[in-house]
């Protein structure tokens, strides 16, 4: 979390570009950290509607400028809107988790640097993250006298309870390489090599069938929930996903990918 001025101007505090089937978010307001003031909620919101809507997008990349990701909430704000002073009304960021989780595209979060407090909610709402490491990361709510709330539900779902209670608790910096350990993050890269990381992640998306895509994303939803394993549906669950795998093999996707290996070439939704 952290404390800024106001914003001023219209210079955008978050950029869209699309570019060969990948969209790519960018928080760019690194005067304050990439706080996620009512402005740049709006705007980040506008973002992943814009790109979630475009058909020809495969997979959003959610990145930031400057030397940090994203610091948490803008605490002067905060305390503006505690005082009763008018704050520019924005989505909230249970909203915004649920923009990236719910998406039918796949979510990957490209750190440029250090994240906190509601930063790693987005972090940890997203499908897939990639850290440099030297990216540093704290939940430091419990130092500033709150509650690690709206950002638990995203974030429980990824960490492991250990790690997850003790930086609930002490608010202690942690790197990158325990973030991974932890399950918060997909990967601890060298800052080097970060860009080969991402190229081989966007590969992968640009390489997929999207309705193939999109419904494994969905499937991992149902997955994360455990529904699928519990002793009393698995029987239900396994001719759902027979149904389920049956209908995709017998269709013109499948069909394509079946030409494609053997005749050695592309599939045809290739980017």
């Amino acid at each position: 979390m952290t404390q800024s001025p106001p914003p001023t101007g219209d210079t955008p505090l978050v950029r869209l570009t699309v570019d060969r089937a990948i969209a790519t978010i960018t928080l760019d307001s690194p005067r304050n950290r990439n706080a996620l003031s009512a402005r740049l909620r709006s705007e980040l919101s506008k973002a992943l509607a814009d790109a979630v809507a475009d058909d020809d997008v495969r997979g959003v990349v959610l990145t930031g400028t400057g030397p940090v990701f994203c610091a948490g909430a803008d605490l002067k704000e905060v305390g503006a809107a505690l005082r009763g002073e008018p704050v520019e009304p924005a989505p909230e960021l249970p909203e915004i988790f649920e923009q990236i989780m719910a998406a039918p595209t796949p979510v990957v979060a490209v750190l440029n640097g250090a994240a906190r407090a509601g930063g790693i909610g987005l972090v940890a709402a997203a499908d897939i993250a990639l850290a440099p490491e030297s990216a540093t990361f704290a939940f430091t709510e419990v130092r500033i006298g709150v509650v690690p709330a709206i950002i638990s539900v995203p974030v429980s779902a990824r960490m492991h309870s250990r790690q997850l209670s003790r930086y609930y608790l002490t608010g202690e910096s942690f790197d990158a390489s325990a973030a991974a350990d932890a399950g918060l993050i997909t990967q601890a890269v060298p800052d080097s090599g970060m860009e080969n990381a991402v190229d081989a992640v966007l590969r992968g998306l640009r390489g997929a069938a999207p309705r193939a895509l999109y419904r494994t994303k969905e499937l991992l939803g149902e997955l994360g929930s455990g529904a699928l394993a519990a002793p009393d549906r698995r029987a239900d669950a396994f001719t759902r996903m027979g149904e389920l795998s049956a209908e995709f093999f017998a269709g013109e996707d499948a069909a394509e990918g079946r030409a494609s290996f053997f005749e050695k070439r592309p599939p045809r939704w290739a980017r």
